[in-house]
């Protein structure tokens, strides 16, 4: 059996008394695309910043490629080739999208290098129009593509995508979703999706993991997930139309708009 491209071992995370991330053990493979979602506060974004170094673990640990990465710099993990987007989009407002994505590509290149990929790599997200344009004059999903592009710059083997559906119409989700299979299926990239969208979710993850109250409740196929009781309690809520009970709709979006999940 090949070995997972990252393995997180019994991870957990303490603010004080609050134990944001408790005992998370999973794997990823090469090339696969996970699903992330549970209600707000499950621990999501705690679990993604534990995982590229920005938080150290309180117990527990992050193996990458095999090799214990915990404790780790962030620069040196993105390095090893995981990175992360952020969640509230984290760019240079006064820069142009250019010298944005530039940032990333200098992980591994030289200035003349890293301008080169990052011109290609707004092309390959279908940015290279707006590319001297300033950062702040983006629309909010522009500026979700250009942090996913400046991410891919930095070589990544699994990418972690926090939420870059954000605000998006549906249209421009499913860019977004033909964007990432794309990637898996001709470079090889990895993804873990934090996501609200449920139907999105459900159309671009072969698998689901599920958070509540920084445990994880729920692995498993997305029809098994949409399934589990357990799930659709936590963070689907009363209202969510199982598959299996709704005719085989793709409705797998969840009406329980309290816990956390939009359609």
């Amino acid at each position: 059996m090949t070995a997972p491209l990252l393995e997180t071992r019994n991870l957990t995370r303490r603010f004080g008394g609050l134990v944001a991330v408790n005992g998370v053990s999973l794997s990823v493979s090469a090339g696969e695309i996970v699903g992330l979602i549970g209600p707000n506060g499950a621990g999501k974004t705690t679990f993604f910043n534990l995982l590229v170094g920005l938080f150290p673990p309180s117990s527990g640990e992050v193996l990458f490629e095999g090799a214990r990465i915990s404790g780790r710099r962030p620069h040196v993990i993105a390095r090893a080739g995981l990175t992360k987007t952020f969640q509230n989009v984290a760019l240079f407002m006064e820069s142009s999208v250019l010298d944005n994505v530039v940032t990333g590509a200098l992980l591994h290149s030289d200035l003349g290098a890293a301008r080169a990929q990052a011109r290609a790599t707004l092309e390959r997200v279908g940015l290279a129009a707006v590319a001297e344009v300033r950062a702040g004059e983006l629309s909010f999903p522009e500026r979700a593509r250009v942090e996913v592009a400046r991410a891919l710059c930095t070589r990544p083997k699994l990418l972690l995508l926090d939420e870059v559906m954000a605000a998006l119409t549906p249209p421009e989700m499913e860019e977004i979703i033909a964007l990432v299979r794309s990637l898996r299926d001709e470079e090889g990239i990895g993804f873990i999706v934090v996501e609200h969208h449920m139907k999105a979710v459900m159309k671009l993850c072969e698998r689901i993991v599920v958070l509540n109250f920084g445990e994880m409740i729920g692995d498993g196929r997305p029809e098994a997930i949409a399934n589990d009781d357990r799930v659709i309690e936590a963070y689907l809520g009363g209202g969510f139309r199982r598959p299996d009970r709704a005719g085989g709709s793709d409705d797998a979006d969840g009406a329980g708009g309290a816990k956390g999940a939009r359609a």
